[in-house]
C-alpha cells in the first residue's frame, strides 16, 4: 500500500509539473527558456532551470541580475500557484508583491545552466512567503531571494 501511495503522489507531482510547463507558452517564462524540473511530494519545494547565454548578460559581460530575478520570481510564484491549485482554489490568482534579492556571486561564463530552488516557509490563506536559492550547476549560490506572494480572488 505504501508504494502505491508513493506512486500516486509522484504521478500527481508530475502532472502538476507538466501543467506548469504547459502554462508558460507565450510568456516571459518561455522567452527565458525556464523549465520546471522538480516538485516535492509535499508541494513545498519547486526547482526550475534556465540556460545561461549571452542574451542574459550585462554589457560588461556578467550575468544580469534582472535575469536572475526573473528566474527566482517565476519559480517562487509558481510554487504558490501549485499550492492553490492543489487546494482546489481555482478562483484565485497569485501575484508577487515583494521580492528581495542578494546577489552573492557573479557569472561571466557564456554557457551553462542556472537552477532556482523555491521553498515555501509560510503558507497562509492570503500570503505565502517563499525562499529562493539560485545556483549554478556546481551548486555555487549565485543569489538568495525572498518573495512574498498574495493570493486574491479572481474578479
Amino acid at each position: 500500500m505504501f508504494f502505491f501511495m508513493l506512486y500516486v503522489m509522484r504521478e500527481r507531482t508530475q502532472e502538476l509539473l507538466n501543467k506548469l510547463n504547459d502554462l508558460k507558452k507565450n510568456t516571459l517564462i518561455n522567452i527565458m527558456q525556464i523549465q520546471f524540473i522538480f516538485l516535492s511530494n509535499q508541494l513545498d519545494t519547486l526547482i526550475a532551470k534556465m540556460p545561461i547565454n549571452s542574451k542574459i548578460f550585462q554589457p560588461f559581460g556578467f550575468l544580469h541580475g534582472g535575469a536572475t530575478i526573473i528566474l527566482a520570481e517565476s519559480v517562487g510564484s509558481s510554487i504558490s500557484f501549485i499550492n492553490i491549485i492543489n487546494e482546489k482554489k481555482n478562483n484565485f490568482n497569485v501575484f508577487s508583491i515583494e521580492i528581495s534579492t542578494n546577489h552573492i556571486r557573479s557569472i561571466k561564463i557564456k554557457k551553462g545552466i542556472l537552477f532556482a530552488k523555491a521553498k515555501i516557509f509560510h503558507k497562509g490563506n492570503i500570503l505565502h512567503f517563499i525562499q529562493v536559492h539560485v545556483s549554478d550547476k556546481e551548486e555555487n549560490i549565485i543569489s538568495f531571494c525572498k518573495l512574498t506572494n498574495i493570493i486574491i480572488p479572481k474578479k
